[in-house]
């Protein structure tokens, strides 16, 4: 039988997912939802503010520096 899950915890999940810097499929496994369900949710709450400018900001950011590592340690 398929769980009711509360607005608040689909925001919170799809504002996780963008801020975490995980792939999708990666944050689906760790918030142990299913794919279909994140990906449903990430449509429903795409244009909502679930993510505030500092956490953009700051997922950014990590974006940047998880590039440069990335690089570095191929170099």
């Amino acid at each position: 039988m398929a769980r009711r899950q509360s607005e608040e915890l689909k925001r919170d999940a799809v504002r996780v997912a963008l801020t975490s810097g995980l792939t999708r499929r990666q944050a689906s496994s760790d918030l142990w939802v299913g794919m279909s369900t994140l990906c449903k949710w990430f449509r429903t709450y795409r244009d909502a503010d679930v993510v505030s400018k500092e956490d953009q900001k700051l997922a950014k950011e990590n974006k940047r520096l998880r590039k440069e590592a990335r690089l570095l340690r191929e170099e």
